[in-house]
């Protein structure tokens, strides 16, 4: 019953969320979790990390700068 009860509060962190979407959109995408918190530390607002990686999970931001490369195995040295 307790999520229930939950359907009509407003949403608490409503001001960060559109601050991380800003930060995100300043930078085309290229800011990850880590590099959002530090700016949203460097501005004032004192945020850990896990909560950010939440938030942007939830509005479904995900950053595109970093991609791993894979090679095919070479056991020849």
């Amino acid at each position: 019953m307790y999520w229930q009860k939950r359907f009509h509060s407003e949403n608490p962190d409503k001001d960060i969320e559109e601050k991380i979407m800003s930060i995100f959109q300043d930078h085309n995408g290229r800011y990850g979790y880590r590099q959002i918190t530090a700016t949203l530390k460097n501005s004032g607002i004192v945020i850990n990390q896990k909560k950010v990686r939440r938030i942007m999970r939830k509005l479904e931001l995900k950053c595109i700068a970093f991609s791993r490369k894979s090679r095919k195995y070479n056991s020849y040295k």
